[in-house]
Order: structure tokens, then sequence, then C-alpha cells
């Protein structure tokens, strides 16, 4: 099934921040609402600030060649727009939030508990549409469902095994995995150890 684009991703004024405060903060909440929805219908795994600027999340292809046309170097105003958003939309990028604006929805993401800088010049990052507390709490209801406690399993396994095929969290990116993993160990459920063949945890 394809992804169900909200009706705000087809109107133009959208893909550019207002300025008015109030106006603003309800853009900012669509946006971290279209992003943690595409992240986890596309189970987006850590990617970085410039594959984000160039995904359909931020990108709509379909409405840059409606307002620009395939050869026009620059958004034209819309006649059916207001003048004053008409201006604002002048932009090389139509249908496109541009890279400071991006910056800005990630960091609200960030300041929602939804989003994880990677590196200190955040560049990279990881959307977290269930926070790792989330993530840990439905791998241990699938392991005290299957009577799993002291059972030793690999990442591999656990993200991509038979056995979970079937559960939310098959699949799952390994760095939230191990956020995951991290969650249980403090609530002192599992442990992570190092296997021959890379890295496992057990759980309690």
């Amino acid at each position: 099934m394809s992804f169900a684009w909200p009706w705000q991703y087809s109107f133009p004024p959208f893909f550019t921040l207002q300025p008015n405060g109030e106006t603003r903060q309800k853009q900012l909440s669509a946006w971290c609402a279209l992003a943690l929805a595409y992240s986890r219908r596309h189970r987006l795994p850590a990617m970085t600030v410039r594959e984000a600027q160039d995904s359909p999340l931020f990108a709509n292809r379909r409405l840059q060649r409606i307002l620009c046309g395939a050869r026009a170097p620059a958004c034209r105003p819309l006649p059916s727009l207001p003048s004053a958003v008409g201006e604002r939309l002048l932009n090389p990028h139509p249908g496109k939030l541009p890279l400071e604006s991006i910056q800005v929805v990630l960091e609200e993401l960030r300041k929602n508990g939804n989003l994880e800088w990677l590196d200190k010049n955040k560049t990279s990052f990881l959307i977290m549409w269930r926070r790792p507390e989330e993530w840990g709490k439905l791998i241990y209801q699938w392991v005290s469902k299957n009577g799993l406690t002291n059972s030793v399993f690999t990442l591999y396994e656990l993200a991509s095994g038979d056995d979970t095929e079937n559960e939310e969290f098959h699949g799952l990116d390994e760095t939230m995995l191990l956020r995951a993993l991290q969650a249980l160990q403090q609530e002192h459920k599992a442990e992570i150890i190092t296997l021959d063949d890379g890295r496992g945890v057990k759980f309690f």
C-alpha cells in the first residue's frame, strides 16, 4: 500500500515556513507528524540531512513540476494565491522545503523526543517514530509471550530472523534496536553481550 500524503503536502505554502508565530507552530507540528508517519511507513534507517533534503518527504516532485514546469529554473507566482503568499514562494526550489527549514523541523522533532542527532555537527540523525523504551517494551512483550526469558539472541535474529517476521520490530534499524535493548538493560530485563559473530542480547 502506498503512503497517504496529507493534504498539506500538495499545498505550496506548506514548503515555506511562515513568519507568524502561531501559524508557524501549527506548520511545524504538521511537518513533524508527516515526518513520523513517513518514517514509520518506510521504516527509515538513520540518514543524513542531505539525504533527507532529496527524499520525497521534503520534496514534492509533482508539485515542483506543476509550479515550474520541466525547464523553468525558478518558481513562478501562483495567480490563485494571495500576492503575499506568492512572493514567499519565489525561490529556486518550489515544492521543496529549504535546507535551513528542514533543520528547523528536525530540531523540533528532537525537542519532542522523536529524533536523535548521531554526530556533533548534526549532519546525520535517527527519527524515532517510536522511542527506544517503547520498542524495548514491544520486544520484551514478545520475549515474555513466547517464554524466551533466559534466552540469548543475536541482533540479526531479533531484527531479521524468521521467528520475529510478524512482529512490528522486525526489520528495525540496528541503531534503534540497540537503543531499545539499552533501555531494557537499564530496567534489568536484558543484557547486551558480545558473541563470536557480533553483538547479542540475553533476556531475563
